[in-house]
């Protein structure tokens, strides 16, 4: 591929994404991604509550996200929807020492307690984001979860580890959440479990990685990974399929991590 200024035309760049997503969108790619943990889980509670634990602690490096995670899943008894449904408060007491970068025991203690609140009042998890969709992005859903996420007593530091949209976050690590439980890839990457939203509503998880390499494309000019410059590579990448825009995700972000692109 070219990596000229010049701009790529569109069904050349097309070929070009839809190769490298043949490479990275299958099961090999697991072994090396957090995605690995909820796969160890068939239970639909337990796959989006672990998944969202380790979508939260997303950042920083690969291998540290992994090791941290499957910790945490321990912590919960390896059964993370009955240890937020029924836990006691003497239960919670374990996940203190509990530490990834900024994201610490206490802030495990209120995902937990909020998580209770969502499957208890909200009807889950699935519930509350397709409660929200708008027609065109998840980005609306993504701050009302928010919302509803922390309505219950909390830390206010806590609030720092759920991003929001609507003040110009690109909310990368719950959309790749999103991605997880909503996109059907038929490649066993992805689950597919939330059946009510649709995979066009999502939205590419965008990081350093992702940016740079869209960037590079001529996908996207805005320099800053924020909501402004996510809502600029949706538009490029549903240009590219507006059925599921985010399998390029795979694209993106092989490139710029595995081929240094």
């Amino acid at each position: 591929m070219n990596r000229s200024t010049k701009k790529i035309p569109r069904a050349e760049l097309k070929d070009f994404l839809d190769t490298k997503i043949e490479a990275y969108n299958n099961p090999k790619f697991i072994e090396s991604d957090p995605i690995q943990i909820p796969h160890s889980f068939s239970k639909k509670e337990d796959i989006e509550i672990s998944g969202f634990l380790i979508a939260t602690i997303a950042w920083g490096n690969r291998k540290s996200i992994i090791n941290n995670g499957k910790k945490l899943i321990q912590l919960l008894d390896n059964s993370p929807h009955d240890f937020v449904m029924n836990h006691q408060e003497t239960d919670l007491e374990k996940l203190l020492p509990f530490v990834h970068r900024t994201f610490n025991g206490d802030d495990c203690i209120q995902f937990i307690k909020s998580l209770q609140n969502i499957y208890k009042n909200h009807s889950g998890l699935e519930a509350v984001f397709a409660n929200h969709a708008k027609n065109d992005s998840l980005q609306h859903a993504i701050s009302k979860f928010k919302t509803i996420f922390f309505e219950i007593e909390h830390l206010k530091r806590t609030q720092k580890h759920v991003s929001d949209p609507m003040k110009n976050s690109a909310a990368k690590r719950i959309n790749m959440f999103l991605r997880w439980m909503v996109r059907d890839d038929k490649a066993g990457v992805d689950f597919g479990i939330w059946k009510s939203i649709s995979p066009s509503l999502l939205s590419c998880p965008l990081d350093v990685h992702s940016g740079n390499v869209a960037r590079k494309l001529k996908l996207l000019k805005r320099k800053q990974n924020d909501a402004k410059a996510l809502a600029e590579l949706d538009k490029s990448l549903r240009k590219l399929d507006s059925k599921d825009p985010v399998k390029y995700d795979f694209a993106l972000f092989g490139l710029g991590v595995f081929e240094g692109f």
